[in-house]
């Protein structure tokens, strides 16, 4: 028996292990799970409008406080409203038209009792005031919290990461990610001497004729998820450009730390080429009223929709590393080509529950090897994005469970993308792939989902029925196997460690000739013009093994 599998590179160095805060399993939930994962009765009668963040960042104490105002449609009547804001962060007032509320909590999920009649159709506020040390990320951007950092000056450099364990362990707000905010103010008072960037546009600055500290004002005016909104303070300098886009003058905005300003200006480049590249396969940047940002941080980087954050050392690859082992993966700054990319998987299109992230993940990842077709074409993509597949565990599915805040394996960045890399084999019309792909952020523009809307889509799209496809790369570890005999003049082959009803065509070359099977669970019978044949290749476009019996 010959058994031709993919072989794994060296390099593992953004596997699981890389990501375990974030992307770790769980084998029981407990009630604070389900109050941060599903839509409670206390979420579900009411519709984001507005927040109006206003905070005080002391970075010599590492302590923070302000409040939140949060406008809200009324969908039905209800007199209890769920606010979240996890520990040690404490909520110290709370009202509605200045009247005093009283609530309850439970761990990170407060029950605010309402006063006033809850009039369907009608937009209310609620204040929220809160202060307190917010838990400090220990391994940022993965186990989430406040990063309180000092520059090689020593400036104090802070900056906020939570995705996955969510945006109130440092502000107050309706912590799930169905529902986004229509739009944002975020108000920062920073010491004099540091600078605070946020999302969306600067607004204002304005300096306290009394005390030590500076206001900086920003506002989002398209929709935002919850951990899409971030604080950065630093020593920062500014410079950008005007990029000529699909949607016409486009601000790409940069704040890094003084000393790196020079460094910055040549290692940025890669930014208005991944615009070039993302718009041509995505469509237009979601967010031009708002601008492009990228922000030195004292972590890796984050995908802050209008705010990336950036800190791969102004290195190419990861850090360095090239996470495919073929050579491609130095041609670009990872960080500045996969966090951008999420801001049209992740920031236009967001998942409802986390339990679909490999939405964000997987085409994410994806857009590397397209980034690398645009410039150096489809075979060095191809190699990338084949060579990335040394990172896959098959440790456990790629769809999380849902309603309690959990993720999926890592396995959704790469296994994500070789799913996505074999579905363009299958559609085999690359224009066809490149529709599709703009198809999906216009069809989405703005909106939550979830993956069985993005499945349907591409089925529907493409014309052929990918339920299987789907069901088999994120829904099991199963790798498709190709079992095949080859005899004089005739190849016979199916499938096993698939899922019920698994069908999927592939191309292979026996003998150097090109041929194209569709195999499934049952045996089938090819007739070959050679009749001596000898050697089985198949296509590496195809994320499947196989075995000669």
């Amino acid at each position: 028996m010959n058994k031709t599998i993919f072989f794994l590179s060296a390099i593992l160095c953004f596997s699981v292990a890389s990501q375990a805060q974030l992307l770790q399993e769980k084998q029981q939930f407990t009630k604070q799970d389900t109050l941060r994962g599903s839509i409670t009765p206390e979420r579900a009668w009411w519709d984001l409008n507005y927040y109006n963040l206003n905070i005080k960042v002391q970075p010599d104490k590492k302590f923070l406080a302000g409040y939140n105002i949060i406008r809200y449609k009324v969908l039905e009547e209800h007199d209890v409203i769920q606010i979240d804001l996890q520990e040690p962060l404490k909520i110290t007032a709370v009202s509605q038209d200045q009247q005093a509320l009283d609530f309850e909590s439970v761990g990170a999920a407060h029950f605010i009792r309402l006063k006033k009649k809850q009039v369907p159709g009608e937009y209310n506020e609620l204040y929220v005031q809160y202060s307190g040390h917010p838990k400090e990320a220990v391994r940022a951007p993965w186990d989430g919290g406040f990063s309180w950092k000092k520059d090689n000056n020593g400036k104090h450099f802070v900056a906020t990461s939570c995705q996955g364990l969510g945006a109130s362990v440092w502000w107050p707000n309706k912590d799930h990610m169905y529902d986004e905010v229509d739009s944002m103010r975020i108000a920062i008072d920073v010491p004099k001497d540091l600078m605070a960037v946020s999302n969306g546009r600067l607004r204002s600055v304005y300096d306290y004729e009394y005390g030590d500290f500076k206001n900086y004002e920003w506002f989002v005016s398209n929709p935002i998820n919850n951990y899409g909104v971030n604080v950065n303070i630093g020593d920062y300098v500014y410079f950008g450009e005007k990029y000529e886009g699909e949607k016409g003058t486009l601000d790409m905005e940069y704040y890094v730390l003084k000393d790196n300003l020079e460094k910055a200006k040549k290692h940025f480049t890669d930014a208005p080429k991944m615009m070039k590249a993302f718009e041509h396969w995505f469509g237009p940047y979601p967010f031009y009223e708002d601008s492009f940002k990228l922000v030195e941080v004292p972590y890796l980087g984050m995908e802050h929709q209008s705010s990336i954050t950036y800190g791969n050392k102004y290195k190419q690859g990861y850090l360095g590393r090239d996470l495919s082992g073929t050579g491609w993966g130095l041609k670009f700054d990872f960080i500045i080509i996969h966090e951008a990319g999420h801001e049209w998987f992740a920031n236009n299109i967001t998942y409802k529950d986390i339990a679909d992230m490999w939405i964000h993940e997987g085409f994410t990842a994806y857009s590397e090897n397209l980034f690398l077709d645009y410039y150096y074409g489809k075979e060095a993509s191809a190699e990338y994005v084949i060579g990335t597949r040394a990172n896959i565990q098959n440790d456990r599915p790629i769809i999380g469970r849902y309603d309690v805040n959990h993720e999926g394996s890592g396995d959704m960045y790469y296994k994500g993308a070789n799913m996505l890399h074999t579905i363009r084999q299958l559609v085999n019309d690359d224009e066809k792939w490149r529709d599709i792909l703009r198809g999906l952020n216009k069809e989405f523009y703005h909106q939550t989902v979830t993956t069985k809307q993005i499945e349907n889509y591409l089925s529907e799209k493409s014309g052929i029925d990918l339920s299987k496809v789907f069901d088999q790369y994120l829904r099991t570890t199963m790798i498709p196997v190709l079992e095949y005999k080859l005899s004089p003049g005739k190849l016979e082959y199916r499938y096993t460690n698939v899922v019920k009803d698994f069908s999927m065509p592939i191309q292979l070359l026996i003998d150097g000739e090109a041929h194209d099977i569709h195999p499934t669970t049952e045996w089938n019978t090819s007739t070959l013009i050679t009749k001596t044949p000898k050697l089985l290749e198949i296509d590496a476009d195809y994320y499947i093994e196989s075995i000669r019996l």
